[in-house]
């Protein structure tokens, strides 16, 4: 399957979820506050369930040796962004747009350098 084919899949799929519900946790065991701030706002966690499917497409492209402890940092990074903004929405709005911003910049060259293997 193209890996454009795929991330349309898990956005479709991950869109699918309760609109309460946080993609990349459950927000029924939410009790951080950057947690409950995204499982409460409903624009928020429109933008955990983005974040996920193109992490979740981004985390099916091979990677060459190195590059997985990269991604694993990356993903580590964003966590520790999020939580530093506590409940702030603000924050918390600016923290996902940029890590939007990354994954969908490092899928399009993960793309690019596949299709320049075949």
């Amino acid at each position: 399957m193209k890996l454009s084919s795929l991330i349309v899949l898990a956005i479709f799929g991950l869109a699918a979820a309760a609109p309460a519900e946080a993609a990349s946790f459950n927000c029924a065991k939410a009790v951080a506050p950057d947690e409950l701030a995204i499982c409460s706002n409903p624009e928020l966690s429109e933008r955990d369930t983005e974040m996920a499917a193109l992490w979740f497409a981004y985390n099916k492209v091979p990677m060459m040796m190195g590059a997985n402890a990269a991604r694993r940092d990356g993903a580590t990074d964003f966590l520790k962004l999020r939580a530093a903004c506590g409940s702030d929405t603000a924050c918390l709005g600016r923290v996902y747009e940029a890590r939007i911003t990354a994954l969908r910049a490092e899928i399009s060259l993960a793309m690019d350098a596949l299709a320049g293997q075949q």
